[in-house]
Order: structure tokens, then sequence, then C-alpha cells
């Protein structure tokens, strides 16, 4: 009882640690999607129990795994406890519907959803850094964070580290750009909300770039911590690998140029005009504009462009963007 008191008067006249008690009770549930990650599986797994912050669950929707993943998630269930991880059958239509599947599963209660692939390995400090950055009110705003990545190779040595954006996160970059991978991301119950209003047969290029555009469209918040929170393997088994190296940068210059981008822009557009009122009037203003570019002739798409505002994180990335605009390719 002495204990307690002495808990609570430090609680009473310390600012510091009265927020660090409120970030310790926060609830996360951990969203992971698996299929054929035997390999892999157990690292990450172990990275979640290693984490600084506790209070987590573990909900894993597998996508109907034909190797030992299913059995590896038993044993850490067995380990764990039925409270500390839960696993699910997943609708096999892909990894962004096998996502999103989870998103919208209602029996998973908490304060924040953190996404992770089934072969990273979390940094122990990852929770607890990500909640301190999501600010703990109005809870209803939506929130987002999300980071850089540690690049390793299946044997986790260094291959360096994901881009570096500057640029201040926003729906006119977003319309054009995701800036993170989903597995270093965050988000509260508002953007969580947005996520659940997305039509069950929408095309959906990516939950993670979905995110960006839903929740900066909507008037939230957007935090890109510049240091690295895990891990990020690159192997032959990546469905989306870091835009890190020359050669994905120019990939990604050339499925721009290619249409691919258009296809990916006409996603995007369906999905944000299903949930048009829900954007901001300014951010209403800038999606007109970006899609009337994108049904203008040149002088008109050039001019429309610039005044939407619309643009990448990069001096590179821009120049792309212009030459995809000249070739109509947006």
């Amino acid at each position: 009882m002495v204990e307690q008191m002495k808990d609570i008067f430090r609680l009473d006249s310390d600012p510091s640690a009265i927020a660090e008690h409120s970030i310790e009770s926060k609830k996360v549930a951990i969203l992971v999607c698996t299929y054929n990650g035997e390999r892999f599986l157990r690292e990450q797994l172990e990275s979640f129990i290693n984490q600084t912050h506790k209070n987590w669950s573990i909900h894993v929707s597998d996508d109907g795994s034909t190797d030992a993943t299913l059995e590896i998630l038993e044993e850490y269930k067995k380990q764990l406890g039925d409270e500390k991880i839960v696993i699910l059958q997943g609708p096999r239509q892909g990894f962004a519907k096998n996502f999103l599947s989870l998103i919208k599963n209602r029996e998973i209660v908490a304060d924040y959803f953190a996404f992770s692939d089934q072969d990273d390995i979390w940094l122990e400090d990852k929770l607890s850094r990500s909640i301190a950055q999501i600010p703990q009110t109005p809870t209803s705003k939506p929130h987002l964070y999300c980071s850089r990545t540690k690049l390793v190779n299946t044997d986790l040595a260094p291959l360096g580290f994901s881009p570096l954006f500057k640029k201040r996160p926003c729906f006119e970059n977003s319309l054009v750009q995701s800036i993170a991978g989903a597995n270093t991301m965050m988000i509260n119950n508002a953007a969580r909300d947005l996520m659940c209003r997305i039509a069950d047969d929408a095309l959906v290029v990516a939950h993670d770039w979905l995110a960006y555009l839903l929740v900066t469209g909507c008037g939230g918040q957007v935090v890109f911590d510049q240091n690295p929170t895990l891990l990020y393997r690159q192997h032959e088994g990546n469905l989306i690998g870091a835009n890190a190296t020359y050669k994905n940068q120019v990939n990604r210059i050339l499925k721009m140029l290619s249409g691919r981008f258009s296809e990916w822009s006409t996603q995007n557009l369906i999905v944000l005009n299903s949930i048009r009122m829900e954007l901001t009037e300014d951010n209403r203003r800038t999606l007109e504009r970006f899609e009337a570019a994108r049904n203008s002739k040149l002088l008109s798409r050039l001019y429309l462009m610039k005044k939407s505002g619309v643009h990448r994180q990069t001096l590179k990335g821009n120049i792309s963007l212009v030459a995809a605009a000249i070739l109509n390719k947006i």
C-alpha cells in the first residue's frame, strides 16, 4: 500500500512520469499477415516479445500457408496464451485485402494498431517510440506514425537504409507517393475508422499508401520518423521491397512512365471518391485539380498539376512526375 501511494505521489508531482504511465497503459494490437513464412517468422515473433512496451496482443491472419507457419504460431500461442496471440484465417485475396480484413475486424480492440510483415525484426523500442509520437488528444483526429527502416539481407547483414524524406507529409504528396512501408506504421482508432469505411470490394493498391492517403486527406496528422524502427529484410520473397537502391529507383520511375502509375492513381482516386465528403475542403479542391489535370491537354495538365500542389519528396521524384505529366501517365 505504501509503495502504491508513492507511485501515485510520483505521478501527481512529475509530468514526465504521468506521460510515461499513460504510454505504458496503451494497448497495441499488432496486426500480422502470414503466408508460408516459416523461414523468418520466429525471429519476428521474438522481436514482439522483446518490446520494451509490454501492453500488446498479436493478431495473425494466415492466407493459406502450406508450410510450418501455422505450427509455429500455435507453438507461440501455447507459450504466450490466448489473450496475447490470436490466429485467424485470411481472405486469400492478396496481402492488401488480408491486412484490411484485420483492420476491419471489430473484435480486435485496442488504442493503437501496428502493422507487421512476417519476416522483419522490430527494434526493441519500436512500439514505445511509435506511441510517444502520436498525440494522446484529441482522440477523434486520425493519426499515423511511420518511419525509415534499416535494410538487411536474409542473414541480417546491413544493406543501408530506406529513403530519408524531409518534406512534411501531406495530402498533396500522398496523391503521388507512399512515403513509408506498412511494417513501420501505427495508427489510432480514428485512422482505423477511416480505413474501415473502404468497401470490401475496393481495389486497393497497397494498404500503407491507403493509410497515408486517408489520414492526410481527412485532416489527420502523419509523423515520419527519420530514425529506423526495424530491420527490413530484402529477399526474393518480398512482394514490395524498399525503394532504396539505384536499380529499385529506376524501376519505380519506369513504372511511372510506362502507365502503371496511372493505373494505381485511378484505383486510389476511386477509393478517395468513395469517402469524398470526409476530405477537408482544401483537400477536395486539390483532388479536383489533380483529377482534372489527368483528363486535360498538355498545357492545361501542367498548369493544373502545378496549381494542385501535388509533389513527390525528392528532386529526382519530382522530375519523373513532371515527365509522367508530360506523357499523360499520371
